[in-house]
């Protein structure tokens, strides 16, 4: 994986990300935005476009909102969402799949702010 959007975007969706993204890997939720590990190329675009400095290089995170940030964007990918048969995978860009609608059981279970 190369980039994450941390907690730090729930809620907030300002999308600046996705207008920036080269290959269209920044999925959104219901609440959040979610970066696919298998399409993100590493360029760090989302990153400097985030207002919320939400969009991070993995390799960056540190402490235990490291692991609860990569395991919970890996998971929007790899495990069926709520309301869905199978896991998303990669669905080989964001704009012609249109918003997800869910997030994943932590994200979903997060107070609103």
């Amino acid at each position: 994986m190369a980039y994450v959007i941390t907690d730090a975007c729930v809620d907030i969706l300002d999308r600046s990300c996705t207008e920036e993204c080269p290959v269209d890997c920044i999925y959104e939720g219901d609440r959040k935005m979610y970066i696919n590990p298998v399409e993100c190329i590493d360029c760090g675009a989302c990153e400097q476009a985030c207002p919320t400095a939400a969009a991070i290089a993995d390799r960056t995170l540190a402490g235990t909102d490291a692991a609860w940030n990569i395991l919970d964007n890996t998971a929007f990918f790899n495990e069926p969402l709520p309301g869905r048969d199978t896991a998303l995978g990669a669905p080989g860009g964001a704009s012609h799949l249109g918003p997800v609608g869910v997030d994943t059981p932590v994200v979903a279970a997060l107070p609103r702010r």
